[in-house]
């Protein structure tokens, strides 16, 4: 062929052509190189052939075809080369080896063609193919995709997690696969030819909104979904796949179960309640009463005409008012609820209390077109409230009122006197030794006498007038109206008081028996002047107290010295819980001899001296330990430094011998602590048996004998001495004395100051002294003054002595030195 002709029909290629020789430079070049390229024929002649390359080309990709021109093979690849005018474009290049006729490489032959479109549209395509499964992964529904022989093709993510399981573990299953537990709507196990495939299969058309369970394979959890199954036919009509869609329905038909099942209780609620439901159609003035609603009226079926007006006509006149008002005010106002408390007529005549609860349906309007609800009969519950006031207000045992209620009763008394000026008075009434009647005749019988007792105080004041329990055998009378003058007020209440004694000293028959008791009574009066109700009772207590220490059955009047004493002894009860804390309390030892004059003990006694009282004796300030409890510290701090006391004698020869009492009074011996504390602290201090004595009253005696001779027989089993304090002016009796394990009575004071004055008081010395010789109990004389008391006592056979004679009591420190120095 001429070369001209070979020129057209190169040039006449769409693709560009190159050759090139050994060197890689361009020798020739088409005219479809140059459109593709932009270089001209001239321009590309003479140029290396990767002259068009650029900084993005891929190294990779021209290092791959410098390779294979070397070893003189054939190269196809696309690069990334750019045309004249800078524009980047992708260049396919197919680079084969010319040989001439010895076989040897003479130069390149190319083929250059522009694929940049080709590019952009796969990239497109790709892009596409990515966005898809984009949307598929983010679907709000999981996709699962079979052939038509059930097998698993796809699966989208949602899918693989409401199904529990993985890619790779769905891919190639069959939806007959036992692990998903196919169950119905009803709960039942899903007939296989149910299964949403295999139904879309067989009918060849969607299947819609199956509502079917699954036990989720990664937990085993029981997973609702709705599915919609879509076969996809053949040109024949054949199914060859299908796609589900499936969304999980769980909460959602928990929810409808949950409903199903509240209406199933509802129906149950409503069958079996005690509430009567209603119905009132408002616009066709229909009503509806359940039969429960006759039932709580005491109506049978039929028995009462059906209409508006019923529940009027049957309701109490002093309620239809307030009741019509309240039901006009709701259908007028926008509230959709309602509940007011009301009476209906029962058929036997009475009334029943109930209670109606309902809501207002309304139009678009907010006019109220229908009134449902329910009455509530509140019989039991009002009659339960009664009971429940009558036990927050009023004593059990007698049916008076009770604190609480006096409280309040008084509070309006003394308001009342204060407005209208009219005097009034409380009476506190206790009655005397009412413990030892409830000892004796038992709990029964106490409070047979505590009835009979409010009776017969009832019966002595009018019926305006108070009558109250405070507990135990504490009752109350407020008397009001008593005149303007104070003095006609007191002779009134003073009168009432004293009809109360007689009324309350008459004989009681309690268990077949007659028993006579006595009372103490408190009056204070409260005047126009104003007064809080707390202390109206205080002040009667006070006087109350004072008719107490008066000798009982008796009555005395609240006056303000007697206010006085009361806020002393306060100041004192709170001087005497710091005393101890700060060390204002000190002991003193007072020494007990023998015969020969030898110290052989000490009694060792508390002292006080208060940074503005002075000394307090101890006769005032042990009564207030006492009724405080503070008795319990203070008995403890005593017996604990006598114990450290005697402990460091132990190592002295002149005090190793001499014993040391202490004072135990009957709270503080009766205390559940009391022992072990004690026995602790001997076990701590290693006190020698015999050292330590405790000296106990005889009142100890009337309290409960087994707990005290069970704690004497285990201090006496510890080392410690058992001493009866005071003897002789107390409770005890040869009878208790032959029983307790006794080693010690002391002599009164009192009759040791009067032996040489009266026979009496001389023969009370001999006795004790010969009785404790029969015991076997050693005696001690208290307050002995003169020598002459001292020999009279040891010629009757009194061996030991403790008094003024002998030395008084002195601190600690001092006494030792004595001792030391006799």
């Amino acid at each position: 062929m001429h070369a001209l002709e070979m020129q057209a029909v190169v040039d006449a290629l769409s693709e560009g052509v190159v050759l090139a020789d050994l060197d890689r430079r361009i020798q020739f070049v088409n005219s479809s190189f140059s459109r593709i390229t932009g270089y001209p024929p001239a321009e590309a002649v003479g140029q290396p052939c990767g002259f068009m390359q650029g900084p993005d080309t891929d190294p990779a990709a021209i290092a791959a075809m410098g390779q294979a021109l070397a070893q003189g093979e054939r190269f196809q690849g696309q690069l990334l080369n750019y045309r004249r005018d800078g524009q980047r474009f992708w260049n396919e290049v197919s680079i084969v080896p010319i040989r001439d006729a010895d076989d040897r490489p003479s130069g390149y032959f190319g083929i250059v063609r522009d694929v940049s479109e080709q590019r952009k549209l796969e990239a497109d395509f790709q892009a596409l193919e990515q966005h898809g499964q984009y949307l598929l992964d983010h679907a709000q529904a999981g996709i699962v995709l079979h052939r038509a022989t059930t097998e698993i093709v796809y699966a989208n993510r949602l899918a693989c997690e409401l199904l529990g399981v993985g890619p790779d573990n769905i891919i190639g299953a069959i939806n007959t696969d036992p692990r998903w537990g196919f169950i119905d709507n009803a709960g039942q196990r899903m007939a296989i030819d149910d299964y949403p495939v295999n139904a879309a299969v067989r009918s060849r058309g969607v299947v819609s909104n199956l509502v079917i369970g699954i036990h989720r394979v990664s937990d085993r959890k029981l997973v609702w979904l709705m599915c919609t199954a879509y076969p996809k036919l053949d040109g024949e009509g054949v199914p060859t796949h299908v796609l589900v869609t499936f969304t999980d329905v769980t909460e959602l038909k928990q929810a409808q179960d949950a409903l199903g099942r509240s209406e199933e209780r509802l129906q149950l609620v409503l069958r079996g309640s005690t509430d009567a439901a209603w119905d009132w159609d408002l616009r066709s003035d229909e009503l509806y009463y359940s039969p429960r609603w006759r039932q709580m009226l005491g109506y049978g079926d039929g028995e009462l005409p059906v209409d508006s007006a019923l529940w009027r006509r049957l309701c109490h006149p002093r309620d239809r008012g307030h009741v019509g008002a309240f039901l006009e005010e709701v259908l007028a106002g926008p509230q959709t609820s309602y509940e007011v408390e009301f009476r209906l007529r029962h058929r036997r005549g009475h009334y029943v209390p109930v209670l109606s609860r309902g809501f207002v349906l309304r139009d678009g309007k907010g006019k109220a077109v229908r009134i449902s609800g329910t009455n509530t009969d509140l019989t039991e519950r009002k009659r339960a409230q009664r009971e429940i006031q009558k036990l927050a207000y009023y004593d059990n045992l007698t049916g008076l009122p009770n604190r609480q209620l006096l409280m309040d009763l008084l509070g309006t008394a003394v308001a009342t006197s204060q407005r209208t000026h009219q005097r009034g008075a409380l009476m506190f009434i206790d009655l005397d030794d009412f413990k030892t009647f409830n000892d004796t005749q038992g709990h029964a019988a106490g409070d047979a006498l505590l009835r009979m007792v409010a009776r017969r105080l009832k019966q002595c004041v009018r019926a305006s007038d108070v009558v109250a329990r405070l507990g135990g055998d504490e009752f109350v009378v407020v008397l009001q109206g008593l005149g303007e003058d104070a003095a006609g007020a007191l002779l009134i209440a003073e009168g009432v008081a004293r009809n109360i004694r007689l009324a309350l000293t008459r004989p009681f028959r309690v268990a077949k028996r007659i028993h006579h008791r006595t009372l103490s009574i408190g009056i204070a009066l409260f005047e126009d002047v104003p007064m809080a109700a707390d202390s109206v009772l205080r002040h009667a207590d006070l006087a109350m107290y004072q008719a107490k220490a008066a000798g009982r059955n008796t009555l005395r009047f609240f006056d303000q010295e007697m206010q006085r004493v009361a806020d002393e002894r306060i100041a004192l009860e709170s001087d005497l819980r710091q005393a101890l804390a700060l060390r204002q309390l000190s002991l003193h030892a007072q020494p007990q001899v023998d015969l020969d004059g030898r110290v052989i003990g000490a009694e060792l006694l508390m002292r006080w001296q208060h940074p503005t009282r002075g000394w307090v004796s101890p006769a005032v300030f042990i009564p207030v330990a006492e009724s405080t409890g503070a008795i319990l510290a203070l008995g403890r701090w005593v017996i604990d430094s006598a114990c450290h006391t005697l402990a460091q004698w132990r190592r002295d020869p002149v005090l190793s011998g001499v014993a040391l009492s202490v004072n135990v009074s009957v709270r503080q011996f009766s205390d559940p602590d009391f022992l072990p504390q004690v026995l602790a602290m001997l076990e701590r201090s290693q006190v020698a048996p015999g050292r330590l004595k405790v000296e106990i009253t005889e009142s100890l005696f009337a309290e409960d004998m087994a707990m005290v001779v069970d704690r004497m027989e285990a201090l006496r089993d510890a080392g410690v001495r058992l001493s009866i304090d005071d003897f002789g002016t107390g409770y005890s009796s040869l009878g208790y004395l032959s029983r307790m394990p006794m080693d010690e009575l002391k002599i009164d004071r009192s009759f040791v100051d009067q032996a040489l004055l009266s026979e009496s008081d001389a023969a009370i010395v001999q006795i004790i002294i010969a009785l404790a010789s029969n015991l076997g109990l050693a005696v001690v004389a208290e307050g002995v003054e003169t020598e002459v008391q001292r020999e009279f006592l040891a010629e009757r056979g009194c061996r030991v002595f403790q008094g003024y004679l002998f030395g008084r009591p002195v601190p600690l420190p001092a006494f030792e030195a004595w001792v030391r120095a006799r």
